[in-house]
């Protein structure tokens, strides 16, 4: 039930933010339940379970994600991804509350066609721990740049990101 109630308040704020009715954090219409810690550094796959950026494709790779600087064109604002931060950082029930302390991140990247405004592709990642925001961006660079290279495709890099990021560039054979 957790799960309809969810898509149903997502796709209702996604559908007034893109219809420009509203530029509010989509997120924010979220369930009073929480979303789980138990697979940090993962999301909650419930609640946060990835989307893809229907523009990034395996055809259109040297137009989009493998052009330098292109991500920077489609990044949102952190006028609407702090509002996503606060109320995820409520849903996800992080006991320290700080919001320097986290990164509004893309759970499947935009260096690797992850969709920029998509609540269910956004969500609070903590900078601490062994795995966290830091150690997760090199790997997303590491991915990006074999996607580039040809050395893995496209949707093999999305699928094992959004599978285990920490296992990712092992998976690919990239490192």
């Amino acid at each position: 039930m957790r799960h309809l109630v969810f898509r149903a308040c997502v796709t209702l704020a996604v559908l007034t933010t893109t219809l420009g009715l509203v530029d509010a954090p989509a997120h924010a219409t979220t369930t009073a339940e929480s979303c789980s810690q138990a697979d940090l550094p993962l999301p909650d796959p419930a609640c946060t379970p990835g989307a893809k950026n229907p523009d990034v494709t395996q055809a259109t790779i040297g137009s989009t994600i493998c052009v330098s600087g292109w991500t920077a064109t489609i990044r949102p604002s952190t006028s609407y991804t702090n509002g996503l931060k606060k109320q995820g950082i409520i849903d996800y029930g992080f006991s320290d509350t700080s919001m320097s302390d986290y990164e509004e991140d893309h759970f499947l990247p935009l260096e690797l066609g992850g969709a920029p405004k998509d609540p269910r592709n956004l969500w609070p990642e903590p900078h601490s721990g062994d795995e966290n925001s830091y150690s997760k961006d090199s790997v997303e660079n590491a991915v990006k740049k074999a996607v580039c290279a040809r050395q893995a495709t496209l949707s093999a890099a999305q699928n094992a990101m959004l599978d285990n990021w920490t296992t990712a560039k092992s998976v690919l054979g990239i490192g």
